[in-house]
């Protein structure tokens, strides 16, 4: 029989995996209407404020630096985003925003937040805060306990 901790992080799992399901499917839609996927619109988001190397990009996502490059890719193939110089390292390439890729990004902007608008009604707004949260104290955890368990 499972401990309630076992059963607690399987449940924590379990539901993580349904979110992230239903998060990517949900911007698929916001996005499509904007010509861009929803790993397209993930890593023109990772640089609307200030450009980054694809290391840092696949960091701050949570994914391989071989995805957001093949996306990066894409991105500067289709003009929605353009390689620059990276004055603190000379073969890792900052990936930018162009013109292109910010209106793309800003045309989802009233879908995504009518959308966070009803999540907002649905849940609370306070509740979607203390949810939120939680799941940023959840992600910190599970990354300093595996960051700890590989220098083991």
């Amino acid at each position: 029989m499972e401990n309630s901790e076992q059963h607690l992080f399987s449940t924590a799992a379990i539901t993580s995996f349904r979110l992230n399901g239903q998060f990517l499917a949900l911007a698929e839609k916001l996005a499509a209407p904007a010509g861009l996927t929803a790993a397209w619109w993930q890593v023109l988001g990772a640089v609307l404020r200030e450009p980054l190397p694809v290391a840092g990009i696949a960091r701050a996502m949570g994914v391989t630096r071989q995805s957001v490059q093949r996306i990066a890719d894409l991105l500067v193939a289709r003009g929605l985003a353009e390689y620059r110089p990276n004055p603190a390292h000379r073969r890792a390439k900052l990936v930018a925003v162009t013109a292109d890729g910010r209106a793309a990004v800003e045309r989802i902007g009233p879908q995504h937040t009518e959308f966070a608008t009803r999540l907002a009604q649905q849940v609370g707004r306070e509740r979607l805060t203390e949810i939120v949260q939680a799941l940023a104290d959840l992600s910190a955890a599970v990354e300093l306990l595996d960051t700890e368990d590989e220098h083991r």
